[in-house]
């Protein structure tokens, strides 16, 4: 693993462990020598990866769009940034730079990145891991109706493998770092 994209809130949250473990990510990403892929914005928890990775000395590569980028106010302090016109190319960009995905707090946004990025590992288009830092149970909800996807029958047990679920930022990055992708896993049941 060369590369790691980061989906997050440009938002902090609420309470100030979110921004914690964003600057711990950050930090980790850069003593691991990874290149940090992610939104581009200065604001938010966005912001905060960006900022410790650089501050580690790691590398940065933002991808935000013409719209985002007055609005989030584009980091201007990383290595390189590509203004996309759109959120489509933006997520086709994060997934041509990256390796893995990792995703921490964040909205909609981030939810949205992170389905995306299931939906097509799911259809064959895609052949990298998610892993998901699970910050005080954050995720809970999210796990949950993913088991209940799984028990309803709308969702195989097997493409519960392209997670990684962990509490701590290191244990994720460690899990990814040694994925292997499950050949053969069928969206249908």
């Amino acid at each position: 693993m060369k590369s790691v994209a980061v989906f997050c809130g440009s938002n902090s949250g609420l309470d100030p462990v979110y921004a914690a473990v964003a600057a711990s990510t950050g930090r980790l990403i850069a003593e691991r020598n990874l290149l940090l892929v992610y939104g581009g914005g200065k604001r938010g928890l966005m912001g905060a990866v960006a900022d410790a990775t650089l501050a580690a000395g790691g590398q940065v590569h933002g991808v935000i769009t013409d719209f985002l980028k007055s609005r989030e106010l584009m980091h201007t302090g990383i290595q390189h940034c590509e203004v996309v016109t759109d959120m489509a190319l933006r997520k086709h960009r994060f997934a041509d730079l990256s390796d893995a995905f990792l995703v921490l707090a964040g909205g909609v946004g981030t939810l949205e990145e992170t389905s995306d990025m299931w939906s097509r590992a799911q259809l064959g288009g895609l052949r990298k891991p998610i892993g998901i830092v699970n910050t005080r149970g954050f995720y809970d909800p999210l796990l949950a109706l993913i088991e209940r996807m799984i028990k309803d029958g709308f969702l195989p047990e097997q493409q519960k493998q392209w997670l990684v679920v962990a509490e701590e930022p290191g244990a994720v990055l460690d899990a990814l770092a040694s994925y292997q992708v499950a050949a053969n896993v069928s969206k249908w049941i």
